[in-house]
């Protein structure tokens, strides 16, 4: 396990996740504090099964007006729960999102190596929003530009994201910049 920080511009905050990376499988654990849009601190563990495909992600998140918890949960067959509650809108994706953590972003660039080979994919993401943990469907496309470089759309955002060998972020622009080396 080693541990992997990131300034976090997109929340004029900091990240710092412990990650644990096997063949297929990823294992994180992680904290956050940001001040946009609000105050906040997150707590979160991540853990992915075969082909990095999400299998559940844990987030508290903490505010003034108190504390909120996530239990996002996926059945390896398509469907999701948040909390124990069906969530429909997110059937087939195969990954979580956590709003404004360059680590989430790992996965799908791991499973289809884009951050080696050439390529282009999208994806259906469950994407949790911060600090408020409502998940939401978010279509994505990860686009091969280079080696370590994926550009990375949704919507009518665009970023030309900088990945390391291992494929975690160094650079993400207008979100996220590497603080400490693996």
């Amino acid at each position: 396990m080693h541990a992997i920080s990131w300034e976090v511009s997109g929340s004029q905050g900091l990240e710092t996740a412990w990650v644990q990376l096997g063949e297929g499988v990823l294992r994180a654990r992680g904290r956050a504090v940001g001040t946009v849009p609000e105050p906040y601190w997150i707590s979160y563990a991540l853990e992915t099964g075969d082909g990095f495909v999400t299998r559940r992600l844990t987030v508290t998140a903490e505010t003034g007006d108190g504390a909120r918890e996530l239990d996002l949960r996926h059945d390896g067959q398509g469907g999701w729960t948040a909390n124990g509650e069906p969530l429909p809108a997110v059937d087939g994706a195969l990954d979580c999102d956590l709003g404004l953590c360059p680590l989430t972003n790992t996965m799908p660039v791991l499973r289809h190596g884009l951050h080696r080979e050439p390529g282009e994919r999208e994806f259906l993401m469950a994407w949790v929003s911060v600090p408020d943990l409502a998940v939401r469907p978010s279509r994505q496309t990860y686009t091969h530009l280079g080696p370590g470089r994926v550009r990375y759309a949704s919507g009518d955002f665009r970023s030309d994201v900088e990945f390391d060998e291992e494929g975690y972020v160094l650079d993400y622009p207008s979100l996220a910049t590497r603080l400490t080396a693996r």
